[in-house]
């Protein structure tokens, strides 16, 4: 029995077969929403025992090959490996003789293009990079998080529109990123949602160090009133000490900090001096204020205006 439901299925007949050729947390997720388009898994590929077993439980059923054998069954392949594996990977499918012309090679790396793939276009293959611009669980969850999910998509002008077309299947939202861009595109996801992570981390370690039993609760509502004030405000949604220019409680949070979690200081200085920059930029920050401010973040500690013996 399938994990996903088929929607309508003698109404919806499978159309293309699909391959996966790294049964990370993507490929399955992608081919399962494939499925519920109408697309039919006909073979996955995957070497470490955790990816067989998440292919086993996203897709039931279908068939664990080495990725020639993928290739041999499949009319649409998702390459869905590593970024620093990929190119490799496209070199050694080209000249094993799998690729066969007119088969579409879909990779998912952030990082590439559809130029990584021209070693199976010159094979006849037709190459798509479809980037989902999420974090994946390998869980049946990330299926349903595909839904609205925007996908960075790059093609050759003529497949522009099958693209378009896999992505919405998928429930996705295409969004169109030029070849010299994908670097610059992948660079913004990255700051945005893996340093989000860290960020996110070592606030719950401060604050269960500070005594918070729920820290997780405590900053559940904050963080997403912060992510939604961002996405809704840009740099006015900035608030806190450094955007007030309050260098004396940015003294006091680094001296705790320094006391607690050297660890932290560097990755706390770094971001108030990139908050600092914009707040300034953005009218948020008095320059009067931030001249103390800016001393701290340089190495000060005790935020004091030295002619007004002011304490911010």
């Amino acid at each position: 029995m399938s994990t996903f439901p088929q929607s309508e299925p003698k109404d919806r007949p499978a159309r293309l077969a699909v391959g996966v050729v790294g049964a990370g947390r993507v490929g399955p997720a992608l081919a399962a929403a494939l499925q519920l388009a109408g697309h039919r898994p006909v073979a996955v590929s995957g070497v470490s025992d955790a990816s067989r077993r998440r292919a086993a439980h996203l897709l039931p059923g279908v068939p664990l090959l080495a990725p020639a054998q993928v290739l041999e069954r499949s009319e649409l392949v998702l390459l869905t490996v590593p970024d620093d594996a990929l190119p490799g990977l496209v070199a050694g499918l080209a000249e094993t003789g799998a690729v066969r012309p007119g088969q579409l090679v879909v990779h998912t790396s952030g990082r590439y293009g559809a130029r990584v793939l021209d070693p199976v276009l010159r094979a006849g293959a037709l190459p798509l990079a479809l980037h989902p611009a999420m974090t994946f669980t390998g869980t049946p969850v990330d299926v349903q998080r595909l839904a609205g999910c925007s996908f960075g998509v790059t093609a050759p002008d003529e497949l522009r529109l099958a693209a378009e077309a896999l992505v919405i299947e998928m429930g996705g939202e295409p969004e169109w990123i030029a070849e010299e861009s994908r670097p610059l595109y992948h660079a913004a996801l990255a700051l945005g949602a893996n340093h989000l992570v860290t960020l996110v981390a070592e606030s719950m370690e401060l604050l269960r160090t500070a005594g918070v039993e729920a820290p997780d609760r405590m900053l559940g509502p904050l963080l997403g009133a912060a992510l939604d004030n961002a996405l809704r405000s840009g740099d006015a949604a900035l608030t806190g000490p450094v955007a007030r220019g309050d260098a004396g409680t940015v003294a006091a949070h680094v001296a705790e900090l320094r006391a607690h979690a050297p660890q932290t200081v560097a990755g706390y200085l770094a971001m108030a001096r990139a908050t600092a920059d914009r707040a300034l930029a953005h009218g948020l920050l008095r320059p009067e204020l931030a001249e103390d401010l800016l001393g701290v973040l340089a190495g000060g500690t005790d935020g004091t205006r030295g002619s007004e013996g002011e304490t911010r």
